[in-house]
């Protein structure tokens, strides 16, 4: 079975558009989600396994998932949120693909990892200039994965900022973050039963 973690972008900031945790955990109980839990307040659901004849059932891909939470949300909130799913390998391949394991063991809270709507242009990352950022920012297939040594609260290097270069938007979550949703990806994949 197919665990998946829906990341929702810019909600819960500053008291903007505001997506309580209560309500996602609904969505993924109503919709036929085994074990939905939400981590911090940042705009995480976690799901497990979809039960059968529900639309959760009906969900064979990320984008599948991506679309039934985003509708949900328009339909309960009012609000349009982007939405990206991951699954426990694609975790498995930020972690394997990580630059900065020391970092990532010592400041977890200045190791971020950008999950992009879309597949960012290959060519518009070559071209990204990063001359003068104190910031080290490493692509491993279609993730940015950086070093904030100062921070992400005071950096240049802004979503706007990527936003620009890298021509989509995109949702970041600190290294301590990843391997949470990581982890309880995995104990949906290996039980698959609720388990909260």
């Amino acid at each position: 079975m197919t665990a998946y973690a829906a990341l929702l972008r810019g909600v819960n900031v500053g008291g903007n558009r505001s997506v309580p945790a209560a309500v996602l955990r609904a969505i993924g109980t109503d919709a036929g989600f085994e074990a939905p839990a939400t981590l911090l307040n940042s705009g995480n659901l976690v799901l497990g396994a979809g039960r059968p004849g529900t639309p959760a059932a009906a969900c064979s891909t990320a984008d599948d998932a991506a679309r039934l939470v985003r509708d949900e949300l328009g339909s309960r909130l009012g609000l349009e949120v982007d939405v990206v799913v991951v699954t426990h390998a694609d975790l498995d391949a930020v972690v394997a693909a990580n630059p900065f394991p020391q970092e990532s063991a010592t400041e977890p809270s200045k190791v971020l990892v950008t999950f992009y709507l879309d597949p960012p242009d290959p060519e518009r990352l070559a071209a990204i200039d990063l001359t003068g950022f104190p910031e080290r920012m490493v692509w491993a297939g279609g993730v940015g994965i950086a070093h904030y040594p100062g921070g992400a609260g005071t950096s240049k290097l802004t979503p706007a900022f990527l936003r620009r270069a890298v021509g989509s938007d995109g949702t970041a979550r600190n290294w301590n973050t990843v391997l949470k949703l990581r982890e309880l990806l995995a104990d949906r994949e290996s039980i698959g039963q609720p388990i909260d």
